[in-house]
């Protein structure tokens, strides 16, 4: 079975880098897991890597739609899919690197929501609903429906919340059930997922860091270049971490000092969610990356553990 490794952890652990790293030392290429780098026109404020950044490593999934443009677990799985055996036919090794959990979900667990129906009508019900009602009452409305799912979406990813209600809505079965039957399939490749962590504070203030160097960027024209090009608040990709903040500061709704400080908690929030998704996955061989350790090192841990499968690259 053709091998594909998977390389996962939180916002700011350096996966990109080492991905790069990595792609270089075993000829491979690297396809993105990341919901918003996916995005054209928001590069600094998903800090999408520069071509300086790529190495001369071929990436995919990056640049791939306009963030006014429908994009959903399935696409993304059924694009990865593609782009892996593209990857494979070239004998290359695909690295899929990325912190957006159900996208690796999808691949590695070989997930499936391409059957169910998408119901824009309901969608924007269920939002507005949130909005009126606030999040915590959609999030009641889901763990009648589907316990499971509930314990593992926070009630503020409303964008989760509506598609896991809509899933049962459209079948009569939960989120839930859907990954269990998919499951029930085993994956057309060896998928090795590898998880960066390191120590929480070191990681605060890599995330801390990352948002400064985003403003040096000029995240603020970014957004404001957005705005011009008519994507607005009730565009999806807007709502993401980084870009609502500076909408609301751009609107004056609040300080642009409120602003970065918003990004800041709210990036590091998301980095504990993300923590805690990863810690579910099953046969994750865990690497500590921190100040002391060099991306070689990480490299070579990488690769020794991928040869205990008898996979020599």
């Amino acid at each position: 079975m053709e091998c594909v490794i998977i390389i996962a952890g939180p916002t700011a652990s350096g996966k990109t880098g080492l991905a790069v790293e990595l792609a270089k030392d075993i000829d491979g290429e690297v396809i993105s897991a990341d919901s918003m780098q996916i995005y054209k026109h928001m590069d600094i404020g998903t800090a999408k890597p520069s071509a300086e950044e790529m190495g001369g490593i071929k990436h995919y999934l990056i640049d791939e739609i306009f963030p006014n443009e429908p994009f959903s677990v399935a696409s993304y799985k059924e694009l990865a899919l593609k782009y892996i055996s593209e990857v494979l036919k070239k004998g290359k090794t695909p690295v899929v690197a990325g912190g957006t959990g159900l996208y690796i979900n999808s691949l590695a667990y070989n997930l499936n929501f391409s059957e169910t129906v998408t119901d824009w009508e309901l969608r924007e019900r269920l939002s507005r609903e949130a909005e009126t009602k606030g999040n915590i009452f959609l999030h009641e409305r889901l763990k009648k429906i589907d316990p499971e799912a509930a314990k593992e979406i926070h009630p503020n990813n409303v964008k989760r919340v509506i598609r896991a209600i809509e899933v049962y809505q459209h079948t009569k079965k939960t989120i839930s059930q859907h990954k269990d039957m998919s499951r029930s399939i085993p994956p057309e490749y060896r998928f090795i997922i590898i998880g960066l962590m390191l120590d929480r504070q070191e990681l605060y203030e890599r995330i801390d860091k990352r948002v400064d160097i985003m403003i040096e960027k000029g995240i603020v024209e970014e957004v404001k270049g957005l705005i011009n090009m008519g994507y607005d608040k009730s565009t999806i990709a807007m709502q993401a971490i980084g870009y609502k903040e500076i909408l609301s500061h751009i609107k004056g709704e609040i300080s642009f000092e409120e602003a970065v400080y918003a990004i800041k908690k709210g990036t590091r929030n998301y980095a504990k969610r993300q923590m805690t998704w990863f810690k579910r996955l099953e046969n994750v061989h865990w690497v500590e990356v921190g100040r002391h350790k060099s991306i070689c090192e990480i490299v070579k841990n990488i690769k020794y553990h991928i040869a205990s499968y008898g996979i020599f690259l």
